[in-house]
């Protein structure tokens, strides 16, 4: 839970060290809460609605994204490759790729 804390403008930054830091088949592996693109009144909706509410008054910038947004940042920063591998407690584990 690191990209929610910051701004898009942020994680790009510290996304790109990281991108320019691994060799070329490395990969960052991102832990997160996804927000839904659709909401609905799930009980994991509500939760990651709520930790956003939580970043916007404590982290100016922060903020829970959705799966489009992280793919974006991914690909701002230069990885070519992104894939959502699985979640569990509301916690997703996405790959940001090197190469494909």
């Amino acid at each position: 839970w690191i990209c929610h804390d910051w701004s898009d403008e942020h994680c790009l930054k510290f996304l790109k060290n990281c991108y320019e830091a691994l060799p070329d088949n490395g990969k960052v592996i991102v832990a997160e809460c996804i927000l839904p693109v659709a909401p609905d009144t799930s009980l994991a909706t509500k939760g990651v609605v709520h930790i956003d509410v939580i970043m916007l008054a404590h982290n100016p910038g922060g903020k829970e994204r959705t799966q489009k947004e992280f793919e974006d940042l991914a690909k701002g920063a230069g990885f070519k490759g992104f894939k959502v591998h699985c979640s569990a407690f509301n916690t997703y584990i996405m790959e940001f790729l090197k190469k494909v």
